[in-house]
């Protein structure tokens, strides 16, 4: 090769495109002849920097040059001076030396229609309104178009007047004096916001905003199998838009009560029942609660305590079909109170299974319960 740029820039062969850009910027800012006037070889280096930054800057240049080890298209020209379409694009010489935020655009903008904004609701339900789905009625404030002006911001009869200031461009130009010459600068007119017209007679209803705060009644459709994050998106029924624009839409953000029975995790429920040591020994069937109605479920003999069953289908609705599952815990309680009748049948139960049981009087076991707390 006649040439190797990518030593001249000082990156590898594998280097991405913004680190052979990000490296060519500083090459440039510090061989720059305006900055080191001092060094005689400035501008040759300075030279083959821009030379480099044309073939490798460009990524179709770039693959010919590390297939061919030449461009074909280099142009006869004198990289110290003529350089100004090494940038893609040229801004990027503006920002090198002044910042990316030193230069705006702006173009008038003549009653641009603008649509409103998205609303957020909160809607708190209980889980069984969550079950079976439910209607919702809902009071929430919201800008709508103002029914004088109709959205124009102005009294009727009056029309918009060309800025004074930017004369209806929109926008305002700035010369600015660099090391590489004249730079225009263009920034949005402030006094009317690019728009290029200022409004010299707002409507008095809306103030020349074009909307106006109202209140707004609606009827919500919950359907079933909501979940406390369910978002339930209305059309159209957010804030009005400006000048035309269509209106936002409003989002209900569903919130689901705790309920004193039961835990829903998804679409399943858990709950815990309550059952005798009589009911855990030898089985039973029970009545439990369920989301829609009471339903039974068998107890098989020998439940221990803790041990959960499953009841399918007898969950929550799931929005996307189907139902999920109602698990129940099972809590064995032990008596409390017993008759010398129920005491003797215990110990009498408790020899016929060979257990030695000695049962503590009521009365000590009360001292030690004294003694303890």
């Amino acid at each position: 090769m006649a040439k190797d740029y990518y030593t001249v820039l000082g990156v590898p062969r594998g280097a991405s495109q913004g680190e052979v850009k990000q490296t060519y910027r500083r090459l440039a800012r510090e061989y720059h002849p305006d900055v080191r006037k001092d060094d005689p070889q400035a501008n040759e280096r300075f030279k083959e920097i821009n030379e480099a930054y044309y073939v490798l800057g460009d990524p179709d240049r770039r693959s010919q040059y590390d297939r061919f080890g030449q461009v074909g298209d280099m142009p006869a020209r004198d990289f110290g001076r003529d350089f100004g379409d090494l940038f893609s694009p040229f801004d990027d010489l503006f920002d090198m030396f002044f910042g990316r935020g030193a230069r705006t655009t702006a173009r008038p903008q003549q009653d641009q229609a603008i649509g409103g904004a998205h609303l957020r609701h909160d809607l708190e339900i209980s889980l069984e309104e969550a079950a079976h789905g439910t209607e919702k009625a809902i009071t929430f404030s919201r800008l709508d178009t103002c029914t004088v002006c109709f959205g124009t911001g102005r009294e009727r009869g009056s029309a918009p007047e060309t800025c004074p200031t930017c004369r209806g461009t929109g926008e305002l130009r700035y010369q600015q004096q660099t090391v590489f010459g004249h730079f225009t600068q263009v920034v949005t007119c402030r006094e009317c916001g690019g728009r290029g017209t200022v409004i010299r007679h707002p409507c008095r209803e809306c103030g020349g905003t074009g909307r106006r705060e109202a209140a707004r009644e609606l009827t919500v459709q919950v359907p079933p199998g909501v979940d406390s994050g369910t978002r339930l998106r209305i059309p159209s029924e957010g804030e009005g838009g400006i000048h035309g624009g269509i209106r936002g839409d409003l989002y209900v953000v569903v919130h689901v009560r705790p309920h004193p029975v039961f835990a829903r995790e998804g679409s399943d429920l858990y709950c815990e029942v309550p059952i005798s040591m009589v009911q855990a020994a030898l089985g039973d069937e029970i009545s439990v609660p369920g989301i829609d109605d009471p339903t039974t479920m068998a107890i098989p003999p020998g439940t221990q305590p803790g041990t959960r069953l499953r009841l399918r289908g007898q969950g929550m609705p799931d929005l996307r079909g189907g139902r999920g599952d109602l698990y129940v815990r099972l809590g064995v309680e032990i008596p409390k109170d017993l008759t010398s009748e129920q005491h003797q049948v215990l110990l009498q139960l408790a020899d016929l299974r060979g257990e030695r049981v000695r049962p503590q009087k009521r009365s000590l076991w009360k001292k030690m319960k004294d003694l303890l707390q």
